[in-house]
């Protein structure tokens, strides 16, 4: 009887009102109705609102793959806002577009298909939920945002999440499209959630940003199972705050590459997110570069900088590069987070031919400007012929943590400073041995202040 008097006093309402809109809200969606003499509702089928001002849904677009197929589901307030069209004919090629003027779509996807892919097209962020999704694309990449936005790609908790790509471009919604990666965006991508991501880019990249790509505390695991060029590809930068991230050796590039940004005409774009840095403040890294030569484990043309976290890195093809630092590089560790880093440069001189009159070797850490140790543990082994430790074109500072540094191969170098090397703190230990092999080689001033230094010191000019 409450309920029935509720209605009836609501109707006397919106007789004084009859040219308003409403809005009638039932599980998740609504429909919207012109007001005339009142409003007749069915009790055995009661709405869950209403209102007089458009509700603030939170608007899910459902996909979900059955082999061949996929069925997706589109609610009734958005069926003019999202246009889902197929790809090359084919019904689990799923084409969205957002045409929208403001609301942040969801998409849940599930399902799996082994000819298959997800393209998004909008002008505003999304969130993307993976629940158990599998896609192998056979016609470019197997999921691709077409968005300049933030791309929040969250994986159901407990998830496990696999896409691969075309070993060939493929035919895209849209012919100027170019197939970059397995996953890609021209925005940024943020990873969360407690479930597993699996990609394998069998064309170019596994993962691919044109701007930053974050990794939240949250995520559980992400696997590059392989990749033709760099398993992860980001401009801006990319961060990491925990799970673990494993990189094998059938990747071809780098495994986590961060460029400069830039613009249509190739120029650098210059911003305070545009910063080509790598920073890391937790998580794990396990990466292997063994199959191409001149590989980088980690590669960032901005700063490296390093607040926590496991770093197990192996740097074992010729001119292969555990951490490669395009500007400077900073080891330290945040409050409560622990810094491990663990490198093995174990490959010769690079033998390509562009390489062949200056070859690059292989090194554990290379640095183009300044390298600052603040804490954490450090080890790095290199053994390969005239391999280098920790090379640093600039200065060096150490102000604690435990380095260990051991060059085994032939004319090797646990250090090799450009300019000036100083110890304020810490225990740094170097050893060497083979043929012309040093300690610590350097070309400016050194100076132990404070702290525990064991090497075997030589002069450059």
């Amino acid at each position: 009887m409450k309920k029935i008097f509720s209605l009836l006093v609501l109707s006397c309402v919106l007789l004084a009102s009859h040219a308003q809109d409403v809005y009638i809200c039932k599980d998740g969606d609504y429909t919207k109705t012109k007001l005339s003499e009142g409003l007749a509702i069915d009790l055995n089928d009661a709405p869950d609102s209403i209102t007089f001002t458009k509700p603030a849904l939170p608007i899910v677009v459902e996909v979900v793959y059955n082999g061949t197929d996929a069925t997706v589901t589109i609610p009734k307030c958005m069926k003019d806002s999202v246009v889902c069209t197929r790809v090359n004919g084919l019904n689990s090629y799923v084409f969205l577009e957002y045409k929208g003027s403001s609301d942040e779509v969801i998409y849940d996807v599930k399902g799996s298909s082994d000819n298959g892919a997800l393209i998004i097209k909008s002008d505003y962020k999304m969130q993307v939920n993976l629940n158990n999704v599998s896609l192998t694309s056979t016609c470019g990449e197997a999921l691709r945002f077409k968005c300049g936005k933030r791309i929040a790609l969250v994986m159901a908790d407990g998830s496990v999440n696999t896409f691969k790509d075309s070993k060939d471009k493929g035919v895209t919604p849209d012919p100027q499209d170019s197939h970059k990666a397995c996953i890609y965006t021209k925005g940024h991508i943020e990873l969360s959630g407690a479930g597993t991501l699996n990609v394998t880019g069998n064309y170019n990249h596994a993962i691919a940003t044109k701007e930053y790509l974050k990794v939240k505390k949250s995520v559980k695991a992400i696997n590059i199972l392989g990749a033709a060029s760099d398993a992860i590809h980001a401009g801006e930068y990319f961060a990491m705050n925990g799970g673990v991230l494993t990189i094998n050796e059938t990747t071809l590039g780098d495994g986590v590459q961060v460029e400069f940004k830039t613009d249509d005409e190739g120029d650098k774009v210059v911003d305070e997110e545009n910063t080509g840095e790598v920073i890391i403040n937790g998580g794990t890294l396990n990466i292997t570069m063994a199959s191409t030569e001149d590989a980088k484990c980690i590669k960032s043309d901005g700063n490296a900088t390093i607040n926590g976290g496991t770093l197990l890195l192996h740097a074992t093809a010729n001119g292969s590069r555990g951490i490669q630092a395009g500007g400077a590089l900073t080891i330290t560790q945040a409050e409560d987070a622990t810094t491990d880093i663990t490198i093995y440069a174990e490959g010769g001189k690079c033998t390509l031919s562009s390489d062949k009159d200056d070859p690059d070797k292989c090194m554990g850490i290379n640095v183009d400007g300044n390298a600052t140790i603040d804490a954490g543990t450090i080890n790095i082994t290199a053994s390969g012929a005239s391999a280098n430790g920790l090379k640093c074109d600039r200065n060096l500072t150490v102000n604690g943590g435990n380095m260990t540094i051991a060059a085994t191969g032939n004319s090797s170098n646990g250090m090799k400073i450009g300019l000036n090397v100083t110890f304020t703190g810490g225990t740094t230990k170097v050893t060497n041995s083979g043929s012309k092999s040093k300690g610590i080689v350097y070309s400016g001033k050194k100076s132990v202040a404070e702290g525990t230094v064991s090497a075997s010191w030589t002069y450059k000019q």
